[in-house]
């Protein structure tokens, strides 16, 4: 039996032994990793986004002047009178609306026609070179687990746990850092004034050599660090609504944990079911993908308003897909695992109101085996993100051999 409280479910892949293995927000679709910064970490807080599955970037950013595109997707394609804020050449799905004023503010942007170098369809073999994003290297850690160490982040909660829903490689790395089923669910099962856990670990552990308390010990400081948080009760502000759906909970305890100031450096979180193989539907409610991004939208828009202008202006989220869809649509009104892909960049920092592209365009010819062509390696955004947002110095601890995209999306802190 696990030592912690995992609510729902229990979720550690590495247990005691290999990190301080705590709680993963439970639930087939939703896991929330939290990294916390030393206290003088100075650098935007970054918010990554997983839409695990493959997520469709050719409906939620529709590529409408593309005459190609509607000639792939007769039923599914997003018709150019039902898009939002379009400008001719992209129109953002009719399910965005809550998004609407973000984009408007420019505190909202899209990057399009990015993803990996190496085409593959497989969900294991795409998400563990993304989540590693170090091809042709030797490197066996996750990205924001070399981040952490190249940001300087440290503290009782920058250790790496695994939820079960979130792969345990992009944070693996000698970096700690922690992940939780909530908030309030971060707790050490069985303890209380009664049955004293916490204490007896720790006294359990007082002598024993450093390798062996090190994970124990860093899992009683980062329930230590965080006690103060699950002790106070939570509403957001600014009339903010969270939609009651495991996305809309994971980022409300994120939003959480940035206003408690306990020094978050990034968070990841993890929202699947998005391998939409048949019903992806056309752009209207009811049909799979305008209700999943609806869902999508309203807990961004949610995340926002809580935080506010002042609080927004330190944060950056981007979101990341294992790969996109196929541009011809198949016989279910779906779209089968594909290559090029968006991404959505939200914050105070961002330069938004706009989508960034080096358009392949979606003719044949400019297809690979079938897929948008990738165009941005979406590791050139993140990479752009991370020095002018986030503090980090050289790129190449992060993403060697990778420059920073030149897109100009974000301004420099």
């Amino acid at each position: 039996m696990s030592l912690f409280d995992c609510g729902e479910k229990q979720l550690s892949r590495r247990g005691l032994l290999g990190a301080a293995a705590l709680t993963g927000l439970a639930g087939a679709g939703v896991s929330t990793q939290l990294a916390y910064a030393a206290p003088g970490h100075t650098g935007d807080t970054l918010v990554v986004l997983s839409l695990h599955g493959g997520f469709d970037g050719l409906s939620a950013l529709a590529p409408i002047g593309d005459p190609d595109y509607y000639k792939a997707r007769p039923a599914i394609g997003v018709p150019k009178a039902q898009v939002i804020a379009g400008d001719g050449s992209f129109g953002l799905h009719p399910a965005l609306a809550p998004l609407l004023p973000l984009w408007k503010s420019g505190k909202l942007a899209g990057v399009h026609a990015v993803g990996q170098s190496n085409p593959t369809r497989s969900h294991f073999a795409a998400m563990e070179a993304m989540e590693n994003a170090a091809p042709g290297t030797s490197l066996r850690t996750g990205w924001l687990g070399r981040m952490l160490g190249a940001t300087g982040a440290s503290g009782a909660l920058a250790g790496v746990s695994v939820g079960a829903a979130m792969p345990d490689r992009l944070f693996a790395g000698p970096a700690p850092s922690v992940s939780m089923a909530g908030i309030d669910k971060f707790t050490l099962a069985g303890d209380s004034s009664a049955r004293p856990r916490a204490a007896a670990l720790r006294a359990m552990y007082a002598d024993a050599p450093a390798p062996q308390a090190a994970p124990a010990l860093a899992a009683d400081k980062a329930l230590t660090a965080s006690a103060a948080v699950r002790a106070s009760s939570y509403t957001p502000a600014n009339g903010a609504t969270y939609p009651a759906t495991e996305l809309g909970a994971a980022l409300r305890d994120v939003a959480r944990l940035i206003k408690a100031e306990v020094g978050l450096a990034t968070a990841a979180v993890d929202c699947g079911d998005w391998d939409m193989h048949e019903g992806l539907g056309a752009a209207v409610k009811g049909q799979r993908m305008y209700d999943n991004l609806t869902d999508l939208a309203l807990a961004l828009a949610a995340f926002a308003a809580d935080l506010g202008p002042d609080g927004m202006n330190s944060v950056t989220l981007l979101t990341i897909s294992e790969f996109g869809r196929r541009v011809q649509e198949n016989g279910s009104r779906g779209a089968d695992h594909g290559h090029g892909n968006a991404m959505l960049l939200l914050g105070g920092g961002v330069k938004g109101g706009q989508v960034y592209a080096k358009w392949p365009g979606l003719a044949p010819a400019a297809l690979v085996a079938g897929d948008l062509a990738v165009t941005t390696d979406y590791r050139s955004v993140i990479g752009e993100v991370l020095q002018k947002r986030c503090g980090l110095g050289s790129l190449a601890e992060v993403f060697p051999s990778v420059a920073p995209s030149t897109f100009g999306l974000v301004t420099a802190r």
